[in-house]
């Protein structure tokens, strides 16, 4: 039997009138790649918003598992095992890679986490050692010691996600995780998501290259202003006519 691991219910949310979301119901099941596709202005950040806390619903209920999320603080979401990747890299610029993955790991553990400790951070090989691994595993451990500010966007996305990973999220939720990188970044990021499926992560995608889509994604959603106008497998979507002119203004995906 299939286990879900997201459900969002009739939620619904208004910003000075306007429809941002509108019944939203929605549920994504353990170990898919989960996709949310949509036109500019269709609330797929706010959706995300929604789930991890930032923004509360006007009505409705987001559940992961038998937790009722809504009415969390984001911290708490993010310590139940939901951990987002945003649009625009959330890391700690003047921090080497190394101590940027070691920061979340720290709070991770202890709840919270202090700037000052990092003469005692050579003391925590476990978090030090797991840092370094998971910073290999994105290819990223050559430039370990560096300071973040000097990497490439494709890579602060890459660090960012390494900075998630090391949390040992049960649901990762990704918002544009390919938004301005190259093609040769793109399919990098693409692999290593492969990779991370492989492991049975549950993941939500928001994205709109159709490539990284449909080489990703077991379920797609389609949100057009607001509402969920198609809900399938990539092929149900791709020859969903409605998706095609809400998406694409008629033509093919």
């Amino acid at each position: 039997m299939t286990e879900t691991v997201l459900n969002v219910s009739n939620v619904q949310k208004t910003f000075g009138g306007l429809q941002a979301l509108s019944d939203i119901n929605l549920k994504v099941d353990k170990g898919q790649i989960h996709a949310i596709i949509g036109p500019n202005g269709a609330g797929k950040s706010t959706l995300l918003n929604v789930i991890i806390g930032r923004l509360a619903p006007d009505s409705g209920t987001v559940k992961f598992g038998d937790m009722i999320l809504t009415g969390m603080q984001p911290y708490e979401i993010n310590q139940a095992g939901v951990v987002r990747v945003f649009q625009t890299p959330e890391i700690f610029p003047e921090l080497t890679l190394l101590q940027n993955v070691m920061v979340p790991a720290f709070a991770k553990r202890d709840g919270s986490f202090k700037f000052n400790p990092f003469k005692s951070m050579a003391r925590e090989k476990a978090i030090v050692e797991e840092a370094e691994h998971v910073l290999e595993d994105l290819g990223l451990h050559n430039q370990m010691h560096n300071l973040s500010s000097s990497m490439s966007r494709g890579d602060k996305r890459r660090l960012e996600l390494a900075m998630c990973l090391i949390q040992h999220p049960k649901l990762l939720l990704l918002d544009e995780p390919t938004a301005g990188m190259a093609r040769h970044d793109t399919n990098r990021t693409i692999e290593l998501l492969q990779r991370i499926k492989e492991r049975g992560m549950t993941k939500v995608i928001i994205e709109h290259d159709m490539h990284v889509v449909f080489s990703l994604a077991d379920h797609i959603s389609v949100l057009a202003q607001g509402a969920i106008i198609a809900d399938g497998t990539p092929d149900e979507v791709r020859g969903n006519p409605k998706v095609q002119e809400a998406y694409l203004g008629g033509a093919h995906l």
